[in-house]
């Protein structure tokens, strides 16, 4: 199985001089999560003289500091520092599930003209931190082919339809608002045909700065014009979620201000509001703890995986489920902030699952 990993890079680049300057990020992001250059030299594989030498080079093509020494405080990054890191999160996020869907692409068709064959299990999933821990976990099995590509709930389950994949990502709010995402689904599923897998449960609510200044404890908060939001893209189900919220508030999302700024990921959000850009974001947990953001929670989701009947006992389906109800993936879980493992692997109808409102 050959494996294709792609990585951004960052070139930076006079307007006189041709010559393009690359930029180790995690390198700088490392001296200010820990406040030493050693450590960054370190798990750069570097030694702390070139580290140095780096970092003075980087400073002498911007003709502005990036760190500051503190006597007996160790190093910290300048504004100019943390803005170039924060820039590179966001990077990060906004790119990461585009080039691992590119990456996958490519990873299927190279893997589908080698000897052994093509890979043998189809995931489509809306892009959590669940899904890529049991990613993750699925890319260590070594007779085991998946095809796992990031796209939203409701593509998921056009997918399924379609017969484009074997499993599709779904997330159903608990509470009033399901009968919502239910009725949004009912024309993809059938409950003859297909089955529900359980997985994880999430807590969703408002991702707000550091000590929340703003006092931001509600949907209402985000009609003052003073408050800043980043929203997710339109075509994502954490999207689509908000937007019942709004409706179930009697809220136009047109009076939020910023409500038209999308970025396509939890992370890329959280990234955005912790970089200073908004005040609030809506989306899980995980990824405000992520970026050191405090959280005011608004509702709870379960995440499952819904397929048809009659993939459950393929080899490869049965493996995947092994995964799910595995101590390790529980485990995995556990260290993720506003997530818990619901009945991880077990398969129930869809009747058992779209009747429940909590």
């Amino acid at each position: 199985m050959i494996k294709i990993e792609i990585e951004p890079v960052w070139r930076f680049r006079r307007t006189d001089d041709a010559q393009s300057l690359p930029i180790m990020l995690d390198f700088l992001a490392e001296i200010r999560a820990t406040g030493k250059i050693s450590g960054a030299a370190d798990k750069a594989g570097v030694s702390y003289r070139h580290a140095w030498n780096l970092i003075e080079k980087w400073s002498h093509f911007f003709n502005a500091p990036l760190v500051v020494r503190r006597q007996g405080a160790g190093t910290r990054l300048t504004e100019f520092g943390e803005k170039l890191v924060w820039a590179g999160q966001r990077l990060e996020a906004r790119l990461r599930p585009l080039l691992q869907n590119l990456s996958q692409e490519l990873e299927t068709e190279i893997n589908q003209m080698l000897p052994h064959g093509p890979l043998v299990l189809r995931v489509h999933a809306s892009h959590g931190f669940a899904v890529p821990k049991l990613r993750e976990l699925l890319s260590r099995e070594p007779d085991i082919g998946v095809d796992f590509r990031y796209v939203s709930n409701q593509n998921s389950l056009v997918s399924l339809a379609h017969d484009g994949c074997d499993l599709a990502g779904m997330h159903l709010p608990q509470g009033e608002l399901r009968k919502r995402a239910i009725a949004a689904s009912k024309g993809w599923l059938d409950v003859k045909v297909h089955r529900v897998i359980s997985l994880v449960t999430r807590e969703v609510g408002l991702m707000v700065q550091r000590g929340n200044p703003h006092s931001i404890s509600n949907l209402e908060c985000l009609l003052d014009p003073e408050i800043r939001f980043v929203n997710r893209d339109p075509d994502s189900g954490t999207r689509l979620l908000f937007e019942q919220l709004l409706a179930q508030h009697r809220i136009d999302g047109a009076s939020i201000n910023g409500y038209e700024h999308s970025e396509f990921t939890h992370a890329a959000v959280a990234a955005y509001v912790a970089s200073g850009l908004a005040d609030v974001a809506f989306g899980i947990e995980s990824a405000a703890r992520k970026f050191d953001l405090d959280f005011v929670p608004l509702l709870t989701e379960d995440y499952v995986f819904v397929c048809r009947k009659q993939i459950l006992e393929l080899p490869a389906v049965q493996r995947v489920l092994s995964v799910m109800r595995s101590k390790e993936f529980q485990d995995a879980i556990s260290q993720l902030p506003g997530y818990r493992v619901k009945d991880a692997g077990e398969i129930k109808t869809i009747t058992q699952v779209f009747r429940k409102s909590a």
